[in-house]
């Protein structure tokens, strides 16, 4: 039986350990929970390789509501991460 992956709630989220499929649902996931932990900007780790993860990524935060911008990381990281900006609950 496969055990469940335990994420640290801290505003990473690194993607290298999952398989792409599991991507859409996880980073809506932890939307979400990022939101009830009062954490408004978080990062979003997916790699440089060939951008296909990137994509996704993007394209999951161009749709998400709660989601007011995002940018790749201005550090070393550069196009391998992604700064993300949530709406800040009841603020609005």
């Amino acid at each position: 039986m496969k055990r469940p992956v335990e994420i640290p709630i801290d505003g990473t989220l690194d993607l290298h350990t999952f398989r792409p499929k599991e991507v859409a649902s996880l980073v809506r996931e932890y939307i979400e929970v990022c939101l009830d932990k009062g954490i408004y900007e978080i990062r979003i780790i997916h790699g440089k390789g060939k951008g296909v993860l990137r994509s996704t990524v993007h394209h999951i935060l161009e749709e998400h509501p709660m989601v007011v911008g995002f940018h790749d990381a201005h550090d070393w990281s550069g196009w391998g991460a992604t700064v993300v900006y949530l709406r800040k609950v009841g603020l609005d």
